[in-house]
């Protein structure tokens, strides 16, 4: 069974926004640090955004800081992406660490959803 299931995606032209969800099903959560992830075609997987399991610390890249925003409440997580670029393009997935700290490296991962894809158009 999938453990994370991302929704949300779709296409939207620059400077559109869209609201990625994730949910966990069999899957604790709650008490773990949380990211979004995204891989264009032909790159490395990247982190956007990373948050504390209490919600109160996030961390961004420079790439995405200021447009996009990470969230959570109970077994759902959110990404908030406005101000979109046709670089923003790639599938996301959200994943759950076991470390204890922000972080916005995939190794410091160990589950993921099967991702979600976005596209926007210029």
């Amino acid at each position: 069974a999938q453990v994370l299931m991302e929704s949300g995606g779709g296409s939207v032209q620059a400077g559109g926004s869209l609201k990625l969800s994730c949910v966990a099903s069999e899957l604790t959560v709650s008490s773990n640090y949380m990211g979004w992830f995204r891989q264009a075609a032909g790159k490395e997987r990247e982190g956007v955004a990373s948050i504390s399991p209490s919600g109160d610390w996030t961390r961004y890249p420079d790439s995405v800081r200021g447009r996009f925003t990470i969230s959570r409440d109970g077994t759902n997580v959110y990404l908030q992406m406005n101000s979109l670029i046709p670089e923003d393009t790639a599938v996301y997935f959200c994943a759950r660490s076991p470390v204890k700290y922000l972080s916005l490296k995939p190794g410091d991962y160990n589950y993921w959803g099967r991702g979600t894809q976005v596209t926007v158009s210029s």
